[in-house]
């Protein structure tokens, strides 16, 4: 069941733009597998009538010339007659005869690259000989790392080329309403275990409910997201063992580098490179207690950056021996007896996300972090400063139908009187809650529709 086409308005209007310019222009679109960027070509193609797509694979550099060539014969009568023996021929010749204002699309790059190393350079140097000609090209691509390597990097061929260079990422999760119909806790529910990945919420929607997409897609072994975390590191050829690996233990519950080191047997050294690559991906995350310096190292927490991958490494990876046997009930009633508890720590993150557009206490909010003190217990699921620095706001994030607002409200103020970083600064308090329940004195209580509505 295809979505709308849910936001991306800035990415659409930016890449329709270089399409209508005078001048010839390279766009580039990167980003992980599923998030919508083929989709966002299809829209930007719907504006104009003179454009050749095509969708690469990993066949041989001759047959995919082959097809290439048959999909601009439709928009160059003959132009599928000619053998065309490297890359360059095919190129020059599209670009000498193709309509003015012609859009190449070369979707999934990266495949092309792989097979002909020599690609990029080729196309830079029919961009660099384009003069006045009208000939717009779109390169799009999962693989974030052979896009960098092409287009991104200071030494890559394309590099400085491109007008316009997009990373489609995610959805905000305030857009899972639009696309599941879903409101209140089960939107917020359906956004911990997919994420914000827009085919995702295309399974969720065919499977009919959310019960169903899990087990039909995720733990049946044929399921399309059985090996989606693979699939990712394989897109961007990390090599799979080492980051998978890693990210196995982040989802476990070892989120410090020296646990992470120790439990792989290799020196923590060793780990900040590929820790710092699955981190620039947006597999994982790395969090800083509020008020502390990026540079610090020693109070760093690595956490899964997005749900669906959390999801998956927290309940999917231990149970492949059960899954593979077919085991799917009993494994699913393991997910349902503690969904909640991953619920929580996603309703933590968009609690934090949610701050500086809620208006908590009618001041304006800085980004939000968690802060842990060394006393294990005192933390704070939310905190952060004002834009003017005279204010913090200090909450918590609770994932539960039986909770005492009042209750949790009292608990924030007595622990914020051992919180060593107020300083003199106005604190404020907030609670973001399954539920709404009543209003609290001194405290402000958001519900998953309040945030919902301003996370879009």
């Amino acid at each position: 069941m295809r979505l709308p086409f849910l936001d991306r308005t800035e990415e659409l209007g930016r890449l329709r733009r270089a399409l209508a310019a005078a001048t010839p222009n390279l766009a580039v679109l990167y980003g992980r597998r599923r998030c919508g960027k083929s989709r966002l070509i299809q829209e930007s193609a719907s504006a104009h009538d003179k454009g050749v797509y095509y969708l690469a694979d990993l066949r041989g550099e001759r047959l995919q010339r082959r097809t290439l060539a048959e999909r601009m014969d439709g928009l160059i009568p003959g132009f599928a007659r000619a053998e065309y023996p490297d890359w360059r021929a095919l190129l020059e010749t599209f670009s000498d005869r193709a309509p003015d204002g012609t859009v190449l699309y070369l979707d999934e790059f990266p495949n092309l690259a792989r097979i002909s190393p020599d690609l990029p350079s080729v196309l830079q140097a029919v961009l660099d000989t384009l003069g006045d000609r009208r000939r717009h090209f779109v390169i799009c691509g999962s693989s974030q790392r052979m896009m960098h390597g092409a287009v991104l990097d200071a030494t890559a061929p394309l590099y400085g080329r491109a007008s316009e260079v997009l990373k489609v990422q995610a959805l905000p999760a305030g857009w899972v309403p639009d696309a599941l119909g879903l409101s209140g806790p089960e939107a917020v529910e359906a956004y911990a275990v997919w994420g914000g990945v827009p085919r995702y919420w295309e399974l969720h929607n065919e499977a009919g409910s959310t019960e169903r997409a899990i087990r039909e897609a995720v733990l049946d072994p044929n399921g399309i997201l059985h090996e989606e975390p693979e699939r990712l590191l394989s897109d961007n050829a990390l090599g799979e063992v080492q980051p998978h690996s890693i990210l196995s233990l982040i989802g476990a519950g070892c989120h410090r580098i020296s646990e992470i080191g120790a439990r792989l047997g290799s020196p923590a050294g060793n780990l900040s490179r590929p820790l710092a690559q699955l981190v620039e991906l947006g597999y994982a995350r790395r969090d800083l207690p509020f008020g502390e310096s990026p540079r610090s190292t020693k109070r760093t927490r690595y956490r899964l950056a997005d749900p669906f991958l959390a999801f998956w490494y927290r309940f999917v990876l231990p149970s492949e021996s059960l899954l593979e046997i077919g085991l799917v009930d009993p494994v699913y009633s393991r997910i349902r007896s503690s969904l909640s508890q991953h619920v929580a720590a996603i309703w933590e993150d968009l609690a934090r996300l949610s701050v500086p557009r809620l208006g908590a206490s009618g001041v304006e909010w800085g980004p939000a972090s968690a802060w842990w003190g060394r006393a294990a217990d005192v933390e704070f699921d939310v905190a952060a400063e004002s834009l003017d620095g005279r204010h913090v706001l200090l909450g918590e994030a609770k994932w539960s139908d039986r909770v005492d607002p009042a209750r949790v409200a009292y608990d924030l103020q007595a622990k914020a009187e051992r919180c060593p970083f107020l300083a003199g600064r106005r604190p404020h308090y907030a609670i973001w809650s399954k539920r709404k329940g009543g209003p609290v004195q001194g405290c402000a209580v958001f519900a998953p529709d309040d945030v919902l509505r301003v996370l879009r």
